[in-house]
């Protein structure tokens, strides 16, 4: 009876943390499309007004690390209720902000506190569920990344059509709502007994807080990037309690899934920054309209991301790489081919690849899950959850530079309209990318077999 209870608890839980990362999702996604007015409103150059996502997103980023590395520490619940706890008093002083300088406070502590959900969402399906469970309990929890994809614009267009852009501030604080159902359902297990190395710490994240403003504003960054992070290296090898065990970057199966997952994710971000940009400029869609044109990507995604964890957990991870593998590649390969058909048609082909999108995710997250002890599946999920970060912010900056060259002529030879062509060939490369990716994955498990 206690084991059915403790079962019927993590279900519970599980649908918790699916709701509260569908709010971290909106967060992150609504105040890009109120960036105008925020502009307008405290007179800013746009490079000043980009800070209030770009420095969210920053910060985002590195806290998933170091509460994953806290995680192995101490208890994920006092972890995620102080978490949860600083990103709505951040939405509050938010919504009040009267100056630039308060907003963008406001943001920087709101990611702060909203860096311990991804970090949670990805070890709680590994610590409160066996491992036959474990990729459709990862599913779950993926479906509020999605839902916040889709309802993330919607409620941001509605919001500052009705009411003033700080009214954004509101919808995080529905988090307080799922605290007492936490304190509830979520454990009170201890990590490992062991010091933490703050210096070690915060040379990872400043290396990484170069890095990534590197990509986005000046190279020269990654100079100190790379700088910082020879010293971080020499620190983990010499610090009795290095903030990451040498040991992890030995294991070669976790590098490998990292960097799998690296490429990835890197091309998974398109779907998010290159649609919108081409049913602007191809579809010729409102900008009213184009929010719309995702929603059905998203939704599909929503409905059918736990049937992907199934099939992970029944069938075996590789079984839905293959399927993922092969979503992406068909969708990639129609948006080259057919970039200038009919918003119909084109939104298909984004339900075909967002659900491949996150059914990867779903690969990569189990299946590196499984090459980490328990001792370090905090910062070793943590890291994951950070080069996603890094990889969408290269990314991005690759296909932003990528559009700005207009492309001349098509490379995809089943599409020889001049309309789109950047685009085309854009898609194009990135389905040449999954081909390889996916021969590379074949002949690797196989030399695995043998």
């Amino acid at each position: 009876m206690n084991k059915e209870l403790k079962k019927q608890g993590n279900e519970k839980l599980l649908m918790i943390m699916m709701l509260t990362v569908t709010l971290s999702s909106m967060s992150i996604l609504m105040f890009n499309f109120v960036l105008p007015q925020i502009s307008k409103e405290f007179q800013l150059t746009n490079s000043q007004v980009s800070w209030v996502t770009s420095a969210y997103t920053l910060l985002y980023g590195i806290g998933t690390a170091i509460y994953g590395k806290l995680a192995d520490r101490y208890k994920l619940k006092n972890l995620l209720i102080f978490g949860l706890l600083l990103f709505a008093i951040a939405s509050l002083l938010g919504f009040f902000s009267h100056s630039y300088l308060l907003l963008l406070v406001a943001r920087c502590l709101q990611a702060a506190g909203a860096a311990t959900i991804p970090a949670t969402a990805t070890l709680i399906p590994i610590r409160y569920f066996p491992l036959e469970k474990r990729g459709t309990a990862m599913g779950t929890v993926f479906i509020g990344t999605a839902l916040g994809s889709a309802i993330g614009p919607i409620v941001s267009s509605l919001v500052v059509t009705i009411v003033n852009w700080r009214w954004l501030f509101c919808i995080p604080l529905l988090v307080l709502l799922t605290l007492p159902l936490y304190m509830k359902y979520l454990g009170d297990e201890e990590g490992t007994n062991t010091r933490i190395d703050w210096l070690g710490g915060g040379l990872l994240a400043l290396s990484v807080a170069q890095f990534l403003l590197g990509v986005t504003n000046d190279v020269m960054w990654v100079t100190g990037g790379i700088a910082v992070l020879v010293l971080f290296i020499y620190r983990i090898r010499l610090a009795k309690y290095p903030f990451i065990q040498p040991q992890l970057f030995k294991n070669k199966t976790y590098i490998s899934y990292l960097i799998l997952a690296f490429l990835v994710t890197g091309i998974g971000y398109s779907l998010f920054f290159l649609t919108p940009l081409f049913l602007a400029d191809v579809q010729n869609l409102p900008v009213n309209l184009i929010g719309l044109a995702m929603v059905p990507a998203a939704t599909a995604t929503a409905l059918l991301n736990r049937q992907g964890g199934k099939i992970a957990d029944s069938k075996g991870t590789p079984t839905l790489f293959f399927l993922a593998s092969s979503l992406l590649i068909i969708c990639f390969f129609m948006l080259s081919t057919f970039i200038y058909s009919t918003s119909m048609l084109i939104a298909i082909f984004l339900i075909i690849g967002n659900v491949g999108q996150s059914f990867m995710m779903i690969v990569m997250s189990k299946s590196i899950s499984l090459t980490l002890p328990s001792e370090h599946s905090g910062v070793g999920m943590g890291l994951l959850m950070m080069q996603n970060f890094i990889s969408g912010s290269i990314a991005i900056g690759i296909y932003g530079r990528a559009v700005d060259m207009a492309g001349e002529s098509p490379w995809n030879p089943f599409n020889q309209l001049s309309i789109g062509t950047t685009f085309s060939n854009i898609f194009f490369v990135l389905f040449a990318l999954h081909v390889f990716i996916l021969i590379v994955y074949i002949l690797s498990r196989r030399v695995t077999s043998n």
